[in-house]
């Protein structure tokens, strides 16, 4: 049954009392949220969830008791609720935060560092948002009514990165194809899914997916071991070539730009844009500024609206867009926001996405793309 329309419900699960205590803080200056109860590790969770069930639980992955993916494939099976997973950025720690989004946890965080202001403020939108994000995903049990977003924050646009400028392809320009994908929650699933099914000889594809840094690099080395197609993490100036599916890494902004006969992807610092770093927006600017008609632009499931407005700079640019339908969408946030801007009229089932893409590719060799 959908929950009321009271605020979002948090089971906070973490083995450190500071920690608890400063989730606590961040999550209570959120309006829509709630803390229900806060455990030390799984059995005291799991004695607060007999008397009440959340509707979120945030989850630590090393606790004492019984490990948290332990607890989250328990969770799962017995009483599947949306979870999100606060992790440590360490290698270990952004591998172990992986396999929990192939378990079903429908959100991964960072453990929030707040050594400065800009610090604290970063990691409640990020908190917040997750909460907000999970009770809205299907999560593949359920879709729940979610309370509107009301974290604090700025929510700044692509200009705070890259000035807008009108888009101007040089016809003699020897870069050809691009595909250019921005997804969030659910998105590393829906990915996983897309890119087993493509061919080796695909054209550059650059991806951002909403995650945390060095979790980027984890998700990278999974999907390369997934895909026909090299799947990297990118680094600053990587070269986008054929074959090649290049990930934007966590808490970097992603720019493509020209580079002699082909393209490159530039990494920069820089504010939230969006309430995300990396933005969609920000990547999907520069691919309409870079490559023009030669692009395609693609948006899959997420909360909020990140990529709405750079997806319509794509297509006023003259590259082909679209989105994944609702059905296949954990959240259909991102692709509905972008629907309702124009910046696309055609929506693609998951399942179809990798025919949609290939098809794409070869309209395009052939000269035969839509340019609206």
């Amino acid at each position: 049954m959908p929950r009321d329309n009271g605020p979002i419900r948090v089971l906070v699960v973490d083995d450190s009392a500071a920690a608890r205590s400063a989730f606590r803080k961040l999550l209570s200056e959120d309006p829509g949220i709630t803390v229900q109860g806060m455990a030390g590790d799984p059995f005291e969770a799991a004695q607060l969830m007999r008397k009440a069930l959340p509707d979120v639980i945030l989850l630590d992955l090393q606790l004492p008791r019984m490990d948290g993916l332990t607890f989250l494939r328990k969770i799962m099976a017995q009483h599947p609720l949306p979870v999100v997973v606060c992790s440590s950025l360490t290698k270990k720690g952004s591998q172990k935060a992986i396999k929990a989004l192939e378990f079903g946890a429908a959100e991964v965080i960072a453990k929030p560092g707040m050594a400065t202001s800009n610090d604290r403020c970063e990691a409640q939108i990020r908190l917040c948002d997750a909460i907000h994000a999970a009770v809205s995903s299907s999560n593949g049990h359920r879709k729940i009514a979610a309370a509107k977003p009301m974290s604090p924050g700025p929510k700044l646009t692509a200009d705070v990165i890259l000035p807008a400028r009108r888009a101007n392809p040089d016809i003699g320009f020897p870069g050809g194809q691009i595909i250019a994908i921005g997804a969030s929650t659910g998105g590393t699933e829906a990915l996983a899914k897309i890119l087993r099914e493509l061919p080796g000889d695909m054209p550059p594809i650059v991806i951002v997916q909403h995650m945390p840094e060095h979790f980027t690099r984890s998700f990278a080395e999974r999907l390369n071991g997934l895909s026909p197609l090299e799947v990297v993490e990118a680094c600053n100036g990587e070269k986008v070539l054929r074959g090649r599916v290049v990930i934007a890494p966590g808490n970097k902004h992603a720019i493509l730009r020209r580079s002699g006969k082909a393209y490159r992807l530039d990494l920069v610092d820089g504010p939230y844009v969006a309430r995300h770093r990396p933005s969609v927006d920000v990547l999907f600017r520069s691919v309409a500024q870079s490559a023009g008609n030669k692009a395609l632009g693609v948006i899959m499931t997420g909360m909020g609206d990140d990529g709405a407005r750079g997806l319509l700079e794509m297509r006023d640019a003259g590259a082909d867009t679209f989105v994944q339908d609702e059905t296949s969408s954990v959240v259909f946030g991102m692709p509905k926001e972008a629907l309702a801007l124009g910046a696309s009229d055609r929506t693609v089932a998951l399942s179809s996405i990798p025919r949609a893409l290939q098809d794409w590719s070869k309209a395009n060799t052939l000269g035969c793309l839509r340019n609206p």
